[in-house]
């Protein structure tokens, strides 16, 4: 059994006991293996976001959040090839992290022999670039999904620095760029802050309560298409 074949079966493994644990020993017998291979592979999934910990004691182990994890997908190798390169596109976004887990967590629980055939045809794709050419700050993408206030330090198109108190709301997002949507303190406004004009960031004990409003922004309504997940 390969790697992959076998960190697909160390999940279906635990999500069929769970929640009992199944101890490291108990897992390495099962699968042949080593278990400081064992270990290695679990640590693996748990970096890919799968929710497994250790349960510590003589009759403890490891155990899988059930209703935390998604049931074997039945996708096409192109089907899944797909969405990579869907997620790739989003390198420089404020999803770029969560997209990468996203696909981790989504091929962890494809069949092996799906899973093989994607990895094979995913081969075959090549892609130019990384994807847009303004990233988005970690601590700006952190503080927007937690409503945390920020202090950043922003240049204008003139390259002048200057000091801001905001409070996060969200994104906008074009071919080009990314842009903060954020409560700005200094002018009492919503403003847009491209997020590569932003030099050095700050997370504040405050949470945001304000939520967005679009109507605050002057910018087209029609030009603007809000993000649906269906």
């Amino acid at each position: 059994m390969n790697r992959t074949d076998r960190l697909y079966a160390l999940v279906e493994e635990l999500r069929a006991v769970s929640p009992r644990p199944r101890s490291a020993r108990w897992l390495a017998a099962r699968f042949e293996v080593s278990s400081r291979t064992i270990e290695r592979d679990l640590g693996a999934l748990q970096e890919a976001g799968v929710p497994i910990w250790a349960e510590p004691g003589r009759t403890g182990g490891y155990v899988l959040d059930r209703a935390r994890t998604l049931p074997p997908v039945n996708l096409t190798a192109a089907e899944a090839v797909a969405m990579a390169v869907a997620l790739h596109r989003l390198a420089g976004t404020p999803f770029a992290g969560p997209a990468a887990t996203a696909m981790r967590k989504l091929v962890a629980v494809l069949p092996a022999a799906d899973a093989a055939e994607a990895h094979h045809l995913a081969g075959r794709v090549h892609l130019i670039g990384d994807g847009p050419a303004t990233p988005v700050p970690a601590t700006v993408a952190d503080a927007v999904a937690a409503r945390r206030v920020l202090r950043i330090r922003y240049a204008d198109r003139a390259g002048a620095d200057s000091t801001r108190v905001v409070e996060p709301l969200g994104y906008l997002g074009n071919a080009r760029h990314w842009y903060l949507l954020a409560w700005c303190r200094l002018r009492d406004e919503l403003r847009c802050f491209r997020t590569d004009r932003i030099r050095a960031v700050q997370a504040l004990p405050e949470v945001v309560a304000r939520e967005l409003r679009l109507t605050d922004l002057d910018i087209p309504h029609e030009r603007v298409r809000p993000l649906s997940l269906v």
